[in-house]
């Protein structure tokens, strides 16, 4: 047995030991966010088990019931939403929740209220469960400025005032990437310890990328700077080399790639989806707090993404993020739409 290899693997820089550490700079810190952090965590592991078995234990497939998307809920979907509402709950340290799968927040009982709100997706990219392409987990944190009982309204309000966000992607390994404010960091699920362990340390998104992502299938019903910013995209005016088109069709999947490799992501409205399709609180904000984090920009077509106001908690919005000079292209084009 190599002894000195085994002692180097207790030097890991730990998802635990790494918010510890954040923590520590914070003197006035209480832990709650550390301990709600690490409850999101144990649901990530545990859905990350449950999909890497999913075809064994019949856990893919059809559960029989829409949620309020009107999307039918697959099997792994209802049991990722049932995971995360009982680890938020039983924090502690939670007070309003609200899920993609149910159409009303969940208000925690005073005996378990804490002072922040969680609004997740528990299974991104689900269509893809069945084919084995890489789905995931979103998740925005935002902070009570009241210790009463929660209300819809305390969601109901702009992405900037979040405190934490961040995506576990369940793929060919399990990553969760994740920010306080303080910069981007990602995690790699470590089987043999059953530990998150930093594997890419203060993500910075490349200023331009060589990278679009974005549905084609839909190019017929765009707007025309989405169809302009693509046009160019694959036919260059200035002699540079074409960007290369990936499209994964799961927000974690394709949101991971550009943060890491750099490009865009577009979800634009269209003439059958004039509101966009992605939805705002559990999807476009937490992704455009990810991205801003890590130097690029995130915009609606309109404005910055994270200057939203949702009127409601299952809003849709466009959504254009990625490197900071390929997100300025687009909203030059939307401004010279306008003017």
């Amino acid at each position: 047995m190599d002894h000195q290899a085994d002692a180097q693997r207790t030097d890991l820089m730990t998802i635990t030991r790494f918010v510890l550490n954040e923590q520590s700079k914070h003197p006035e810190a209480r832990g709650d966010l550390t301990i709600l952090l690490s409850h999101i965590v144990l649901g990530c592991k545990f859905v990350c088990s449950a999909v890497n078995k999913a075809g064994l234990a019949k856990l893919i497939g059809l559960a029989g019931e829409t949620n309020v998307q009107g999307e039918e809920q697959k099997k792994l979907d209802v049991l990722s939403n049932d995971v995360f509402v009982k680890a938020l709950s039983s924090s502690g340290r939670t007070n309003v929740l609200v899920s993609e799968e149910l159409e009303e927040a969940i208000f925690v009982e005073a005996s378990h209220r804490g002072k922040y709100c969680v609004v997740f997706d528990p299974l991104d990219g689900s269509s893809n469960i069945d084919c084995g392409v890489s789905i995931g987990t979103i998740f925005g944190i935002f902070l009570l400025d009241h210790d009463n009982a929660g209300s819809n309204d305390d969601v109901l309000k702009p992405g900037s005032e979040m405190v934490a966000a961040g995506y576990c992607m369940y793929g060919s390994s399990c990553t969760l990437v994740f920010s306080t404010g303080s910069g981007v960091n990602g995690f790699t699920l470590d089987p043999s310890l059953g530990e998150f362990i930093l594997t890419h340390p203060d993500i910075k998104i490349p200023k331009k990328g060589k990278i679009y992502s974005v549905n084609e299938g839909n190019a017929k019903n765009w707007d025309e700077p989405t169809r302009l910013y693509v046009e160019n995209a694959k036919f260059p005016k200035d002699d540079s080399s074409p960007k290369s088109l990936r499209y994964i069709g799961s927000m974690v999947a394709d949101v991971h790639r550009t943060l890491l490799y750099g490009g865009i992501f577009m979800y634009p409205a269209d003439k059958k989806s004039p509101f966009g399709k992605l939805r705002v609180l559990y999807e476009v904000f937490p992704m455009s707090y990810l991205v801003e984090q890590a130097g690029g920009q995130a915009f609606t077509g309109k404005e910055r993404a994270l200057d939203l106001v949702p009127k409601h908690l299952h809003e849709r919005s466009p959504i254009f993020l990625g490197s900071y000079d390929d997100v300025e292209e687009i909203k030059k084009l939307y401004s010279a739409t306008i003017a």
